[in-house]
C-alpha cells in the first residue's frame, strides 16, 4: 500500500501466449519468479507439456500467412515491433535491472542494444535473400537460381543469462525470415520475454508468429525437441547435458539444431542466426535456344 495515497497497488498478472491470445497455463500452475538478490517479483505461469504442443499447434497454423507474406511487409511489421518497444523503454529497464542485478544505467543500455538489434534484423527481411541466394553457373543451356526459404516452426529456449537482448537476437532473426517460433522464456528471468508479448500482441504480428511460454526449461524443451512439428531447435538456454539429450530427440525427424555456444550478445551478431533456419530452394529452367 502507498503511504501517500493511502491506495493498494496493483500486481501485474503476467500469462503465457499462445496463438495472439493471453492463456493461463492448462495445469493452473505458476510459480515465484524473484529478482537478482532474491526479493519476490511476480508469480509466472508454469507452463506444461500440452501448453508447449498447443504452442506449437499455433505456430504451425500461422507458418503459411507469415512465411508468404512479402519480405517487405514483414520487414514493415517488425519495425513496428521496435517503434512500440521503444515507448515501453522505461518498463523493460526496470524488469531488466531486476532480473540480472544491473544499474538502471546499464539495464537501459541493455534494452537500447535490444531494441537497435531488432531494427536491424527487421531491416535484413527484404536484403538476406541477396546473400542467400542467387544465380549459378551451369554447363548448359538452362537457368539455375538457389533463393532462401524458412524452415518452419522453430522452437527457442532464450538465453539464461541476458533476458532482454538475448532473447531478441534469438527471436528477431528467426522470424524476420518467415518462421514461426516457439520461445521457452529464461526459467529464473522470463517477465521481460512475457512484456514482450504483450508488445507483439498489440503490434501489426500475426497471432502464432510467436508464441512464448515461462516455466521449466527441461519441462518444456523435451517435447519440444520431440514433436514431429517442429522443424529446428535453438539451443541458445540449455546447458550441456540438456543439449545432448534435446539433440538425440531432436535426431528423430532430422531437425535442425542450432548447439548452445558462449555468447557475447553485446557483440555485432553477425549473420549467423539469420541464415541458421533456412533453406535453399534451387530452380533449373530450360533458356530456350
Amino acid at each position: 500500500m502507498s503511504e501517500l495515497t493511502g491506495r493498494l497497488s496493483v500486481f501485474k498478472t503476467y500469462k503465457l501466449y499462445v496463438g495472439g491470445k493471453f492463456p493461463r497455463s492448462e495445469s493452473g500452475r505458476v510459480y515465484e519468479v524473484t529478482d537478482s538478490k532474491g526479493t519476490w517479483l511476480a508469480n509466472a505461469p508454469l507452463a506444461s507439456r500440452k501448453d508447449a504442443r498447443d504452442a506449437v499447434v499455433a505456430a504451425r497454423k500461422a507458418f503459411g500467412g507469415w512465411s508468404g507474406a512479402t519480405a517487405y511487409n514483414r520487414g514493415q511489421i517488425l519495425y513496428r515491433v521496435a517503434e512500440m518497444l521503444e515507448g515501453r523503454r522505461d518498463q523493460f529497464t526496470a524488469e531488466v535491472a531486476a532480473a540480472e542485478g544491473l544499474s538502471k544505467a546499464k539495464a537501459a543500455a541493455q534494452v537500447d542494444a535490444a531494441i537497435d538489434r531488432w531494427v536491424w534484423y527487421a531491416g535484413w527481411s527484404d536484403k538476406v535473400a541477396q546473400i542467400a541466394g542467387g544465380a549459378n553457373p551451369v554447363a548448359g543451356p538452362y537457368f539455375n537460381h538457389s533463393a532462401p526459404e524458412p524452415t518452419g516452426v522453430v522452437a527457442v529456449l532464450a538465453p539464461q543469462e541476458s533476458s532482454f537482448l538475448g532473447l531478441v537476437s534469438v527471436i528477431a532473426p528467426a522470424i524476420v525470415t518467415g518462421n514461426t517460433v516457439v520461445l521457452a522464456a529464461a526459467e529464473n528471468a522470463p517477465l521481460p520475454a512475457l512484456s514482450l508479448a504483450e508488445v507483439l500482441a498489440t503490434s501489426d504480428l500475426p497471432g502464432g508468429v510467436v508464441n512464448i511460454l515461462s516455466g521449466r526449461t527441461a519441462e518444456l524443451s523435451a517435447p519440444l525437441a520431440a514433436h514431429q512439428g517442429v522443424n529446428a531447435l535453438d539451443l541458445a538456454g540449455a546447458d550441456e547435458a540438456l543439449a545432448k539429450d534435446l539433440e538425440t530427440a531432436a535426431a528423430d525427424n532430422l531437425k535442425r539444431v542450432l548447439r548452445p555456444a558462449p555468447a557475447n550478445w553485446t557483440a555485432d551478431p553477425g549473420t549467423g542466426r539469420l541464415l541458421a533456419f533456412l533453406e535453399t530452394k534451387t530452380v533449373w529452367h530450360p533458356m530456350g535456344v
